[in-house]
């Protein structure tokens, strides 16, 4: 009696097994996949437009100029990035760095402290607000549009009404001949020369901010926390994600560059007007946009924000270096919005369309 094995299965591999997972991405891909890669493009394109309508354009000097100009946005609008790729808008986000400068003024002003007792007072404060903007949001579940353009008319009343009650006009007194003051203003305000060319320590805040940012993204799992709320909530939440906790620490983030910017504002001046910061919040999206954050949420960058800012202060400075008439300077800044927006719309499709 003979017996028979059974017939293999005939072998359809013709190779190793594959699994895309496995499979490598090529560098175009991942350049495309970039989303301030577009912010990029545009940055080059206005660096050689300016080049040629503005002689003086590319001097060190000048450059030194821009770059400051880029800084003072930069520095708010790599939080609001971060709270864009969250899902998120902040609409008090340019009251809130008056509130915070006031904060500073009024607190070390009437308490005859040194204003680096004002400085701390007006972190807590400011990072209060930002904590409230997130808990009124994840308690309520109302739009982050509601909930902080409420937050803005508050601020905003608060800062003038403090202000006339403390100091009797709409503006602060001056607190230059206080302890501490000159310490506080090399911290937050001071210049820094080299090679001759003097640069503001914005700039230096705002590097190590996009540094932060970009760290705390890429390579934390509060990163991955952000992009999965921004995404889809719902699914974060599912998965285990706080999502109530992370969006209150973005908002405490912006809080956060809120201050730093209230205090470069403050020391810079020694005194500050009540009325300042209405409108810049649309500023700090826009170079969160320009930069490539979706208004939807769930992509973007911090590079992108700084690449963003810089093509802000590029134009605003450029124009000025022209000799043109500055009045036209939002016409230029809405059609880079739009053009930027076009361009990062592009740059995913043909992304998705390699991938």
């Amino acid at each position: 009696m003979t017996v028979t094995s059974p017939a293999s299965a005939p072998d359809t591999h013709q190779g190793p097994a594959s699994d895309e997972r496995l499979l490598g991405t090529s560098p175009l891909k991942r350049l495309l996949s970039r989303p301030e890669l577009g912010s990029v493009v545009g940055a080059l394109a206005g660096l050689g437009f300016f080049s040629l309508a503005a002689e003086s354009f590319l001097r060190a000097s000048s450059l030194s100029t821009v770059l400051y100009a880029a800084s003072t946005i930069g520095i708010m609008a790599v939080p609001v990035a971060l709270l864009m790729i969250g899902g998120e808008f902040d609409l008090s986000a340019g009251v809130l760095v008056t509130t915070s400068a006031l904060a500073s003024s009024i607190f070390s002003y009437r308490m005859t402290a040194n204003v680096w007792v004002g400085v701390g007072v007006s972190l807590l404060f400011t990072l209060a607000i930002g904590a409230f903007n997130g808990l009124v949001l994840a308690r309520t579940k109302l739009p982050s549009f509601i909930v902080t353009l409420g937050t803005f008319l508050m601020l905003a009343g608060l800062n003038l009404g403090c202000t006339k009650l403390f100091s009797e006009t709409v503006s602060t007194k001056s607190i230059s001949d206080m302890d501490g003051f000159s310490s506080a203003r090399a911290v937050f305000a001071s210049t820094v020369t080299i090679g001759g060319v003097a640069f503001k320590i914005t700039i230096l805040w705002w590097i190590v901010l996009v540094a932060l940012a970009s760290w705390v993204l890429l390579r934390t799992r509060a990163g991955n926390w952000i992009f999965a709320v921004g995404g889809n909530k719902d699914a974060a939440r599912a998965v285990g994600v706080p999502v109530g906790r992370t969006k209150t620490g973005l908002y405490m983030g912006v809080a956060l560059g809120a201050w730093i910017s209230g205090q470069h504002l403050l020391f810079s001046y020694d005194v500050v007007q009540s009325g300042e910061g209405v409108g810049n919040e649309l500023i700090y999206i826009i170079a969160a946009v320009i930069g490539g954050c979706l208004i939807t949420g769930g992509y973007g960058s911090a590079v992108g924000s700084a690449v963003g800012a810089l093509i802000f202060g590029m134009t605003s400075k450029g124009i000025v270096f022209a000799q043109w008439n500055p009045d036209w300077f939002k016409f230029f800044l809405g059609a880079m919005l739009l053009l930027a927006t076009l361009l990062n719309a592009w740059v995913r499709k043909r992304a998705e369309a390699t991938a």
